[in-house]
């Protein structure tokens, strides 16, 4: 069984995609907590479900955030999801969990990635270049912003007379598939290990 840890900055609508797909049988995998770097609707989704949640505010602890997180992260964990989780990650951090960073992209990488592209912003850029698909991408977080190795994406067709919401409503449906592949690929190739 996969031991997962999921870091969340708002809604928490991949975070329940992942408890949808635990539940379900679907994977095989327990979320040992859930930490947000902000208040979110995220953890009350994660304590509706005995979830352990945690809040470490981000304006709190500032530079410290990581090493506040590296507290709470049991030892034994096999993957840490970032779902909607906004806070740059600490190179330390990276090093230490090393290939076990996953995150969610709302975007078909390398476009439209890296420093302030999240969000809407991404699709807002998504229109403004008049794409013609957009998607999501799934991949390692290295130090290198929404630069790290793909393991998944998924793609949405954009038509012309679309906004970024209509853009980020179809991207969101297909994240939420494409976290739970993901997570599937990673588990298989755990297993080999």
């Amino acid at each position: 069984m996969l031991k997962i840890v999921v870091l969340i900055s708002g809604g928490g609508s991949n975070l329940q995609s992942i408890i949808d797909a635990i539940e379900e049988k679907k994977l095989n995998a327990k979320i040992e907590c859930v930490i947000s770097d902000r208040e979110a609707y995220g953890l009350e989704r994660a304590k509706k479900h005995n979830i352990p949640s945690i809040l470490i505010d981000r304006k709190i602890f500032k530079q410290n955030l990581f090493d506040e997180i590296e507290k709470v992260i049991p030892k034994d964990i096999d993957l840490i999801v970032l779902a909607g989780f906004l806070s740059i990650v600490s190179a330390e951090f990276i090093k230490k969990w090393e290939n076990k960073i996953i995150n969610i992209h709302p975007s078909l990488l390398p476009k439209f990635g890296g420093k302030g592209m999240y969000g809407m912003n991404v699709h807002r850029a998504v229109v403004e270049n008049r794409e013609t698909e957009s998607g999501c991408t799934v991949h390692f977080v290295t130090n290198e912003i929404d630069g790290g190795e793909i393991i998944a994406q998924k793609k949405v067709p954009v038509y012309e007379t679309d906004t970024p919401e209509d853009v980020q409503k179809r991207v969101l449906e297909k994240e939420h598939q494409l976290l739970v592949e993901a997570i599937k690929i990673l588990e298989k190739n755990l297993k080999k290990r």
